[in-house]
């Protein structure tokens, strides 16, 4: 018997009895429904979980900071981070770069409003990895000069000195604060609170001076930078990200300034000294942001990291434990769905069973007219296969129609409206579907085994007498 030919008998044979085989169908139907739905669940947890992290930081990189004692005042510069530091980086295997970041404290003011915030040197390779979608202007460019680029929230940090109980976070009332203009940047942050105490201390020493002709301070008063904005980042002050909160410029922009505003003899704040209190020619960094070609080798990166004498930070462990925790969920999940499909395969080996006893007759035929053993158990292996592969197909469409409703109307409530997921809860990728119906389709042949054996092994002779 040709091969065609078994195809061709097993579908026509199928649906002589088309009530028995569509409602055996209609189980393998809600037996892949249930398994792709279930698991298509644990599928957009862990997406959303992702995309959370994502959201939140990059799930591809390390942060590496000075090993050691964190004071850097007189610490042994070789445990800091230079540019030699970041030549040693990027040699790791797996590593894809290293880029600089140089945080420093600064007073941003703006009419009678100010903010004493973290600006953040980060290089241009750096600032194309933000991936932050900006509502006005651009990111900074490499340029000898500071350009700013704020985040969504930073307005929430400005307050009027002269009301300091007015501030967004007790009024909910955004600052009067147009960070599309111009700011002036104080960097010698230290001799700007120094100067505010002395103007706000008037006394009786503050009069003696005014008397006797003398200067009220003696300190020079923190010169004033006018600083022009690059960008800022798209989205409402509560709005929140990674990125929320920062003010960013360009790395070698801001290496500059800070050379030009403390010169190069005087020591700026977060730089490490000699015993003599003398700075160091070169600069050393807050941080080194290690980009990773893949997840899969964070640890081993990290690793390698710590063993260079650095601390190294990151959020795989963190992400390893969420998705550990989604494999088991989707894991139960399809176990759940498996086990409608279970009472499917045995629909189908009671189908098949039934069909066996029906026709009895026609397998005696079979083997009176020499047809192969081989062969009547291959045709019964077909319509089983061809139930549960006619069964997923179906299964599969319904499960996408099934998900797009949890994705419709389900997605708020389980998200409590906060869904990080363009997607919502529910995804199936295709590799999903197509396993789907192959293993329906395998299923069926699995249940179909049994009779197909049966059907091999019954006598001709009884066959032929069999009413």
């Amino acid at each position: 018997m040709r091969f065609s030919d078994m195809l061709s008998m097993s579908l026509s044979n199928l649906f002589k009895r088309k009530f028995r085989t569509i409602m055996t169908i209609m189980g393998v139907v809600i037996g892949t429904a249930s398994i792709v739905v279930m698991m298509s669940l644990g599928i957009g947890l862990q997406m959303q979980m992702l995309e959370s992290a994502q959201k939140w930081g990059s799930l591809t990189e390390i942060t590496v900071t000075a090993g050691g004692n964190n004071n850097n005042a007189n610490q042994d510069v070789d445990t800091l981070l230079s540019d030699a530091t970041v030549e040693k980086l990027k040699k790791i295997e797996h590593v894809l770069d290293a880029d600089r970041v140089l945080e420093t404290s600064v007073v941003l003011k703006q009419g009678p409003y100010e903010a004493e915030e973290r600006l953040r040197g980060i290089t241009q390779n750096a600032f194309s990895n933000l991936r932050t979608e900006t509502s006005y202007g651009r990111y900074p460019n490499k340029k000898d000069h500071v350009e700013l680029y704020y985040g969504n929230s930073v307005l929430t940090g400005f307050t009027n000195p002269k009301s300091p109980n007015n501030s967004y976070w007790s009024t909910g009332v955004v600052p009067d604060v147009d960070l599309t203009q111009a700011v002036f940047v104080i960097y010698d942050v230290d001799s700007y609170r120094a100067s505010k105490n002395e103007s706000s201390n008037k006394g009786v020493n503050e009069q003696s001076q005014d008397d006797s002709g003398g200067d009220k301070s003696n300190k020079k008063a923190a010169k004033k930078y006018l600083t022009e904005t690059a960008g800022i980042m798209a989205g409402d002050v509560e709005d929140y990200s990674k990125n929320s909160w920062s003010i960013y410029t360009d790395v070698d922009a801001l290496i500059a300034q800070l050379r030009s505003v403390y010169g190069r003899k005087k020591a700026i704040p977060g730089q490490p000294t000699r015993k003599n209190g003398k700075p160091y020619p070169d600069f050393y960094y807050s941080e080194i942001t290690v980009s990773v070609d893949d997840i899969e080798n964070m640890n081993a990166v990290t690793e390698e990291i710590k063993s260079l004498g650095y601390t190294a930070q990151s959020d795989t462990e963190w992400i390893e434990s969420e998705l550990e925790q989604s494999r088991r969920i989707q894991a139960m999940l399809g176990g759940i769905g498996a086990i409608s499909l279970l009472v499917a395969a045995i629909g189908i080996a009671n189908t098949m069973m039934m069909s066996i006893y029906e026709r009895t007759k026609e397998i005696g035929v079979y083997k009176v007219l020499g047809c192969a053993l081989k062969n009547i158990r291959s045709l019964f292996l077909f319509e089983a296969a061809f139930i549960g592969m006619i069964g997923g197909i179906f299964g599969v469409i319904l499960s996408y129609f099934l998900s797009f409703l949890a994705n419709r109307f389900l997605t708020d409530m389980f998200s409590g409206g906060y869904s990080d997921s363009a997607g919502g809860i529910s995804y199936i990728p295709p590799w999903l579907s197509l396993m789907a119906i192959a293993f329906a389709t395998v299923i069926g042949i699995l249940s179909g085994f049994l009779p197909a054996v049966r059907a091999m092994k019954l006598s001709p002779l009884a066959a032929m007498r069999n009413e």
